[in-house]
C-alpha cells in the first residue's frame, strides 16, 4: 500500500469543557500534504479549538489526531513539526527584527553525529552555528518580502510588517504545518487584502501545509484550497471555494458564504420549483411535493422588463457599491435582493429574470422541532429545558379529564399521567418570542439567524440543556438576544412512546 497523501487526520475529535460543554463534536477530517486548508465560520464555533488541538495546546477529550499517520493526540506542542501565527503577533519588543527571528534558532538544538577516539560514531544535540542562523533568518526574511529591515527594532513597523515578521519566526523553523489564527483580524481592510495574496504566494513558495482559521468569507474564498466551514463545534461542508459558493449543503453555509436569497420552497414537477409565487426550471431533481430551501445568488437575478421574466416587482432601494448596484425589490411579501451593474429607479416596477444554473435547491432540515417529553402532574408537558400547557387528551382519542385531572379514556378507564413519557413536535410557525423572558414556558438565546424572503428564521438556545427551538418570525431580532418562548397549547402535538414500561399502550 502506497503512503498516505494525508499530512494530518482528524478521528473524530471530540473537545469538552467543564464536563459539559461541547466546543468541538465528532471532527472528522483530511488534510493533504501541501495543502491551504481555512477551517471557516462564526465567533464560538469551535474552529480556534481545532487549530490549537492539532498545535497541541489542547488535548482532545476523544478522538484521534494523526500526524502522518502517527497519532499524536497526546504529543506536547515542542515535539510537533507544527508552528503558529497568532492574531497578536506576539513579537519580542526589546529584540529587532533579526533577533525576532532568530529567537527560536538559538533555543533549538539538532542531532550531530561524531566519532571518538576510537573512530566509534555518536549522536549528541547540539546548537545552530551563528552561520547557520544568519543564513535561515535572511531566508526567512527574503519569503516574507523584508530583506533589509534585520537591525529594525519592531515597534517601528507597520501592522503588516510585524505580521510578516510573525510569520517569518514561524517559518524558519522549517515546520511541516504552519497553522494560522485569524492573522489578519487586526490589520485595515487595504493591508488584509494585499497580505491575503501574500500569504497565498507565501504558500506557493514554501510548498508546506498552510491550515487558517477566520471568519472572513472573502478570506477563506481568496486563498483557500480547501474550505471547512463550521458551526456549533461541527463541520457543515467540507469543499473548494467555487463547491461552497456554488453548491452550499444547507442554509447556514449558503447564508455564511457571500450573500443569498433564501426561500422556501416546494417542488411540483420534474426539475420544476415554486417559490415567490411563481415556477421556475432548475436543475436539482427532487421528489415532486418536496419542501426544500432555495438559493439564489443576487447576482444570479437579471433585471429585464416587466413580463419578460418570472417575477415583477417594485424596487425599494437602489445602492451603488462600486463594482455594482445592490437593488432591494419588493414582490408581495417577499424581498428580492439584486446585484447588477445597471441601476433601477426606487418605486418603478421591474422584471427578474433566474436561470435554472441560478437556482440551487437543499433538503430542508427545520420542518418541525421534536423533542421528548414528559407529562407532570398538572397535566402540562416538560420538554426543551421547559415547561408548557398543553391537550394531553389528544394522547387518547375520545378521552377527556375529569374534575380531579384524571385522564378519563373512551372506554372509561381512569389514567394518571403524571411521569407519563410523549414525543412533542411543534412546527416552526407556532413559536412565538418574547422580550419578556419569564412569559413563556421556556428562555434562550438566539443563536442563528436567517432571512428567507419573507420571515427570518431564527434557533433559540437554552442554557440548562442548550436545547434548540428553531422557529419563523417576520420581526428582525438580534443574535444573542435573551428571549421567552411561548407555544400556544393547541400548537403542541403530543404522542404517546412506543409500548414500554408500565404506563405504555
Amino acid at each position: 500500500m502506497g503512503k498516505s497523501e494525508n499530512i494530518i487526520e482528524l478521528i473524530d475529535v471530540k473537545k469538552v469543557y467543564d464536563g459539559d460543554t461541547v466546543a468541538v463534536e465528532k471532527f472528522n477530517l483530511e488534510v493533504k500534504k501541501g495543502e491551504f486548508v481555512t477551517f471557516l465560520g462564526p465567533s464560538g464555533c469551535g474552529k480556534t479549538t481545532t487549530l490549537r488541538m492539532i498545535a497541541g495546546f489542547e488535548l482532545p477529550t476523544s478522538g484521534q489526531i494523526l500526524l502522518n499517520g502517527e497519532d499524536i493526540s497526546n504529543l506536547p506542542p515542542n515535539k510537533r513539526p507544527v508552528n503558529t501565527v497568532f492574531q497578536k503577533y506576539a513579537l519580542f519588543p526589546h529584540l529587532n527584527v533579526y533577533e525576532n527571528i532568530a529567537f527560536g534558532l538559538r533555543l533549538k538544538r539538532v542531532e550531530a553525529t561524531f566519532r571518538n577516539d576510537k573512530g566509534d560514531s555518536y549522536t549528541k544535540k547540539i546548537k545552530l552555528t551563528k552561520a547557520e542562523i544568519d543564513k535561515k533568518v535572511k531566508k526567512a526574511l527574503e519569503i516574507v518580502d523584508l530583506e533589509g529591515f534585520e537591525k529594525r527594532s519592531v515597534s517601528t513597523l507597520s501592522g503588516g510588517q510585524q505580521q510578516r515578521i510573525a510569520i517569518a519566526r514561524a517559518i524558519v523553523n522549517e515546520p511541516e504545518i504552519l497553522l494560522l489564527d485569524e492573522p489578519l483580524g487586526a490589520l485595515d481592510l487595504k493591508m488584509r487584502k494585499e497580505m491575503q495574496i501574500e500569504l497565498k504566494n507565501m504558500h506557493k513558495r514554501l510548498g508546506i501545509t498552510f491550515i487558517y482559521v477566520t471568519h472572513d468569507q472573502e478570506e477563506a474564498l481568496t486563498m483557500s484550497d480547501k474550505i471547512v466551514v463550521i458551526n456549533d463545534g461541527d463541520i457543515q461542508q467540507i469543499g473548494t471555494p467555487t463547491e461552497i459558493y456554488n453548491e452550499p449543503v444547507n442554509t447556514f453555509v449558503a447564508d455564511f458564504i457571500g450573500e443569498s436569497n433564501i426561500f422556501n420552497g416546494t417542488v411540483v414537477g420534474k426539475l420544476k420549483v415554486k417559490f415567490c409565487g411563481a415556477t421556475f426550471d432548475c436543475l436539482d431533481d427532487y421528489e415532486i411535493n418536496q419542501l426544500v430551501d432555495v438559493v439564489v445568488r443576487p447576482e444570479d437575478i437579471k433585471i429585464c422588463p416587466v413580463g419578460e421574466g418570472q417575477l415583477k416587482g417594485k424596487v425599494i432601494s437602489s445602492v451603488f457599491k462600486g463594482v455594482h448596484y445592490e437593488i432591494t425589490v419588493g414582490i408581495g411579501k417577499y424581498e428580492i435582493t439584486i446585484q447588477s451593474t445597471q441601476t433601477a429607479p426606487v418605486g418603478g416596477m421591474i422584471g427578474m429574470r433566474i436561470e435554472p444554473d441560478g437556482i440551487h435547491l437543499m433538503q430542508k432540515v427545520y420542518t418541525v422541532n421534536k423533542y421528548d417529553g414528559v407529562i407532570t402532574k398538572t397535566n402540562a408537558v416538560e420538554f426543551g429545558d421547559g415547561e408548557f400547557e398543553c391537550d394531553v387528551t389528544q394522547l387518547y382519542k375520545g378521552s377527556h379529564l375529569d374534575e380531579e385531572g384524571y385522564l378519563i379514556t373512551a372506554e372509561g378507564e381512569k389514567i394518571d399521567l403524571t411521569g407519563v413519557a410523549v414525543d412533542v413536535e411543534v412546527d416552526t410557525h407556532d413559536i412565538i418570542m418574547t422580550d419578556d423572558k419569564d412569559a413563556g414556558g421556556a428562555q434562550g438565546n438566539i443563536i442563528s439567524m436567517i432571512y428567507k424572503g419573507d420571515h427570518y428564521r431564527y434557533i433559540v438556545r437554552t442554557e440548562e440543556n442548550e436545547e434548540d427551538y428553531v422557529l419563523s418570525c417576520p420581526d428582525l431580532w438580534n443574535t444573542g438576544d435573551l428571549v421567552g418562548i411561548i407555544i400556544p397549547k393547541d400548537k403542541i402535538k403530543l404522542s404517546l412512546k412506543p409500548a414500554e414500561g408500565e404506563n405504555a399502550r
